[in-house]
Protein backbone atom coordinates (compact mmCIF):
# COMPACT_ATOMS: atom_id res chain seq x y z
CA UNK A 1 0.00 0.00 0.00
CA UNK A 2 1.20 3.29 -0.85
CA UNK A 3 1.37 6.43 1.78
CA UNK A 4 -1.06 9.25 1.01
CA UNK A 5 1.00 12.34 -0.64
CA UNK A 6 -0.60 15.27 -0.21
CA UNK A 7 -0.50 17.04 -3.50
CA UNK A 8 0.54 20.55 -2.69
CA UNK A 9 -0.82 23.08 -6.00
CA UNK A 10 1.58 25.91 -7.25
CA UNK A 11 -0.69 28.20 -6.26
CA UNK A 12 -0.71 26.82 -2.73
CA UNK A 13 3.16 26.75 -2.75
CA UNK A 14 3.51 30.33 -4.28
CA UNK A 15 1.12 31.24 -1.12
CA UNK A 16 3.15 29.82 1.96
CA UNK A 17 6.13 31.56 0.31
CA UNK A 18 4.72 34.80 0.21
CA UNK A 19 3.58 34.01 4.07
CA UNK A 20 6.82 33.17 4.78
CA UNK A 21 8.27 36.18 3.49
CA UNK A 22 5.51 38.72 5.29
CA UNK A 23 5.93 37.15 8.28
CA UNK A 24 9.82 37.53 8.21
CA UNK A 25 9.27 41.07 6.53
CA UNK A 26 7.40 42.14 9.90
CA UNK A 27 9.73 40.62 12.64
CA UNK A 28 12.54 42.42 10.90
CA UNK A 29 11.17 45.59 10.89
CA UNK A 30 10.13 45.70 14.35
CA UNK A 31 13.28 44.43 15.41
CA UNK A 32 15.01 47.13 13.76
CA UNK A 33 12.15 49.60 15.41
CA UNK A 34 13.11 48.79 18.67
CA UNK A 35 17.03 49.03 17.60
CA UNK A 36 16.94 52.56 16.57
CA UNK A 37 14.68 53.70 19.88
CA UNK A 38 17.23 52.08 21.99
CA UNK A 39 19.88 53.84 20.07
CA UNK A 40 17.64 57.13 20.14
CA UNK A 41 18.27 58.09 23.53
CA UNK A 42 21.61 58.53 24.95
CA UNK A 43 22.68 58.15 28.39
CA UNK A 44 23.06 61.76 29.11
CA UNK A 45 20.69 63.52 26.46
CA UNK A 46 18.93 66.63 27.49
CA UNK A 47 14.93 65.44 28.73
CA UNK A 48 16.18 62.16 29.94
CA UNK A 49 16.89 61.28 34.08
CA UNK A 50 20.16 62.05 34.61
CA UNK A 51 20.61 60.75 37.76
CA UNK A 52 18.72 59.47 40.84
CA UNK A 53 19.71 58.96 44.78
CA UNK A 54 17.92 58.15 47.72
CA UNK A 55 19.71 59.36 50.31
CA UNK A 56 19.16 57.15 53.90
CA UNK A 57 22.27 57.62 55.92
CA UNK A 58 23.86 55.38 58.07
CA UNK A 59 21.59 52.56 58.94
CA UNK A 60 23.75 52.48 62.23
CA UNK A 61 23.80 56.04 62.63
CA UNK A 62 20.66 58.14 61.20
CA UNK A 63 20.75 60.63 58.67
CA UNK A 64 21.70 63.32 61.23
CA UNK A 65 24.79 61.93 61.60
CA UNK A 66 25.96 62.80 57.62
CA UNK A 67 29.50 64.38 57.81
CA UNK A 68 29.75 68.43 56.70
CA UNK A 69 31.72 67.29 54.19
CA UNK A 70 31.24 65.87 50.54
CA UNK A 71 30.93 62.05 51.08
CA UNK A 72 30.34 59.77 48.87
CA UNK A 73 30.04 56.22 51.16
CA UNK A 74 28.03 54.01 49.46
CA UNK A 75 26.44 53.19 53.33
CA UNK A 76 24.62 56.47 53.12
CA UNK A 77 22.69 55.28 49.87
CA UNK A 78 19.77 53.51 49.27
CA UNK A 79 20.13 53.97 45.35
CA UNK A 80 22.68 55.91 43.48
CA UNK A 81 22.66 56.85 39.55
CA UNK A 82 24.92 59.10 38.00
CA UNK A 83 24.40 58.85 33.91
CA UNK A 84 28.49 60.24 33.74
CA UNK A 85 29.55 57.02 36.06
CA UNK A 86 31.06 59.45 38.47
CA UNK A 87 30.50 59.46 41.81
CA UNK A 88 27.36 60.94 44.06
CA UNK A 89 28.22 62.94 46.51
CA UNK A 90 26.19 64.40 49.97
CA UNK A 91 26.90 66.49 53.23
CA UNK A 92 24.60 67.83 55.85
CA UNK A 93 25.03 71.43 56.11
CA UNK A 94 22.55 71.83 58.96
CA UNK A 95 19.42 71.14 60.30
CA UNK A 96 17.57 69.23 57.69
CA UNK A 97 19.74 70.99 55.00
CA UNK A 98 21.74 68.90 52.55
CA UNK A 99 24.08 69.60 49.40
CA UNK A 100 23.84 66.67 46.79
CA UNK A 101 26.74 66.83 43.98
CA UNK A 102 26.68 64.71 40.56
CA UNK A 103 30.11 64.80 40.12
CA UNK A 104 30.78 65.56 35.74
CA UNK A 105 26.80 65.63 35.28
CA UNK A 106 25.53 69.03 34.19
CA UNK A 107 22.20 68.29 34.42
CA UNK A 108 20.69 71.94 35.29
CA UNK A 109 17.22 71.16 37.28
CA UNK A 110 16.26 68.30 39.76
CA UNK A 111 12.76 67.13 41.53
CA UNK A 112 13.19 66.16 45.09
CA UNK A 113 10.68 63.97 47.43
CA UNK A 114 10.69 63.33 51.01
CA UNK A 115 10.59 59.96 52.38
CA UNK A 116 8.33 58.59 55.12
CA UNK A 117 6.57 61.20 57.10
CA UNK A 118 8.75 64.02 55.17
CA UNK A 119 9.05 66.10 52.77
CA UNK A 120 11.49 68.05 50.44
CA UNK A 121 12.36 70.91 47.95
CA UNK A 122 15.26 70.90 46.16
CA UNK A 123 17.50 74.54 45.01
CA UNK A 124 19.74 74.34 42.20
CA UNK A 125 23.55 76.17 42.77
CA UNK A 126 25.35 75.18 40.12
CA UNK A 127 25.29 72.51 37.04
CA UNK A 128 24.31 69.13 38.91
CA UNK A 129 24.99 70.87 42.56
CA UNK A 130 21.35 71.19 44.22
CA UNK A 131 20.38 71.90 48.04
CA UNK A 132 18.15 69.58 49.48
CA UNK A 133 16.02 71.11 52.47
CA UNK A 134 13.57 68.43 54.14
CA UNK A 135 10.64 69.20 56.79
CA UNK A 136 8.42 67.25 58.67
CA UNK A 137 4.83 66.63 56.98
CA UNK A 138 2.78 69.20 58.76
CA UNK A 139 5.72 70.95 60.29
CA UNK A 140 7.11 74.36 59.30
CA UNK A 141 10.32 73.75 60.51
CA UNK A 142 13.36 71.48 59.21
CA UNK A 143 13.55 68.22 60.37
CA UNK A 144 16.84 65.44 59.52
CA UNK A 145 15.05 63.03 57.13
CA UNK A 146 15.58 60.86 53.92
CA UNK A 147 14.75 61.82 51.03
CA UNK A 148 15.35 61.19 46.93
CA UNK A 149 16.65 63.42 44.20
CA UNK A 150 15.75 62.92 40.56
CA UNK A 151 18.18 64.84 38.11
CA UNK A 152 16.85 66.02 34.70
Amino acid sequence: MRPARLPISPGTAIALIALFFALGGSAFAVGERVQSLAAAQQRCANGSVRGVATVTGNPAQGIANLPDQFTSTPVLFARRFNCTGKAIQVRRTEIGVYEIRFVGNSAPSAIASGIGLFSATSETLGPGLFRIRVQNVGRADEADGPFMVTIV
